[in-house]
């Protein structure tokens, strides 16, 4: 049996052409037409104003927290269920992390948020202060974990009074939208004052590597622009009023970004597909089920995960994920939670409960834009192994 990957990229579109294009003009840095129209194209896609191509979703979102006003010995609110690189942003920028539980979604938990933001915050002098630390509280990193959409409209009213900004981690969930309530219609990244996007490999569309950042706000946008490119104040003599990053994605990525674009909503549908291929398969295997994604939005489905009741399926996560391995079906279990990771046992915690028991239950299961039928119906079998031993043993008893 051929190895059935985790995620990987679907590249059947103009990304030959485009970069092709690329090599044959020049333009391969960070200067040239693709790089303008990616943003534009995803501005169209989203709805979002402005967009600034960025070399990472990580770097994105350093800007993202940089610009709406986070500053050293700050606080930032964020999920521990998440891919480590928004907690690392907070860091980066000086500030602290405060952890929050997740919900049935893997999403930051927004009762438990807003909860805390009444019991152990105040308002003063403009901004919101943590009773127990004494630090101002001037962000959130809402992160839409595997494409599920973090329901936001109470979030908003409750950061908005207490002058909280919002950087929304969209890197995972590029096509999810909104389909009930205030927020229908908007896409993930559009709801805050910044929103990000990764591009990365592993994501629904790939630039290699790649993020952006999105905003409403002219002003914002022009800010995160002038940073990501060495903060010049004159391009020519080299001057500089702030301290800058070198964060501006390159033609060539743009131009496969571009590319990736134009197909997404063709690997949006094949992502619905396969999670409905799934769970309407897994429902029949004993101590296995799907995630349940959000009524509230449209997933992109980015990942699916898996999840694995020990007692009635007869293996734990581990050894399911180590029989998968040796049948060469890639998996991956859910990231550690961050407030458990090494350099971040110190930072303060609120009631996390729900995320441990989603860490040790859960197991990504393949779900490439591409993935076939029979890959899936490959995987499914493999899951049932146990449920078929079972069965066959209680007959011959």
């Amino acid at each position: 049996m051929k190895m059935i990957p985790l995620s990987v990229p679907c590249l059947q579109g103009n990304e030959w052409q485009y970069v092709k294009e690329c090599l044959d003009t020049g333009w391969v840095s960070s200067a040239g037409q693709f790089v303008n129209r990616f943003e534009d194209d995803i501005c169209e896609f989203t709805g979002a104003r402005h967009a600034v191509a960025c070399v990472n979703g990580t770097a994105a979102l350093q800007v993202g927290l940089r610009i709406v006003g986070v500053q050293p010995e700050d606080e930032v609110i964020v999920p521990t269920i998440t891919f480590i690189a928004p907690v690392n942003a907070v860091k980066y920028c000086g500030a602290s992390p405060v952890f929050m539980d997740c919900d049935d979604f893997y999403n930051i938990d927004v009762e438990k948020t807003i909860q805390f933001l009444r019991d152990e915050t105040h308002y003063f002098d403009g901004y919101c202060w943590n009773r127990k630390t004494g630090k101002r509280i001037s962000a959130i990193v809402p992160v839409h974990v595997f494409g599920n959409a973090v329901d936001m409209a109470k979030l908003l009213v409750e950061c908005k009074e207490r002058n909280i900004k919002i950087v929304e981690d969209a890197t995972e969930s590029l096509g999810t939208t909104y389909s009930a309530g205030d927020l229908s219609g908007y896409h993930t990244a559009t709801v805050g004052d910044v929103g990000c996007f990764s591009f990365n490999g592993n994501k629904i569309i790939t630039t290699g590597g790649g993020g952006m950042l999105v905003t409403k706000n002219a002003e914002l946008a022009e800010h995160a622009r002038y940073l990501t490119t060495q903060a010049k104040d004159d391009p020519v003599r080299y001057i500089h009023h702030e301290i800058g990053y070198n964060f501006r994605m390159t033609n060539v990525q743009a131009a496969i970004g571009v590319a990736q674009l134009e197909q997404l909503p063709d690997f949006i549908v094949a992502k619905n597909k396969i999670y409905n291929k799934y769970t309407k398969m897994v429902a029949d295997i004993p101590g296995l089920n799907i995630a349940p994604t959000p009524e509230y939005a449209h997933s992109n489905h980015w990942m699916i995960a898996l999840q694995v009741d020990e007692a009635l399926y007869g293996e734990d996560r581990e050894a399911l994920y180590e029989r998968l391995r040796e049948s060469r079906i890639e998996t991956r279990p859910l990231w550690h939670p961050n407030h458990l990771q090494q350099p971040y046992r110190k930072y303060q915690q609120y009631k996390i409960e729900k995320a441990c028991k989603l860490h040790e239950i859960t197991l990504n299961v393949p779900c490439s834009s591409a993935l076939s039928e029979a890959e899936v119906d490959d995987v499914v079998q493999a899951l049932a192994i146990n449920s078929i031993l079972e069965n066959k043993s209680a007959q011959a008893l």
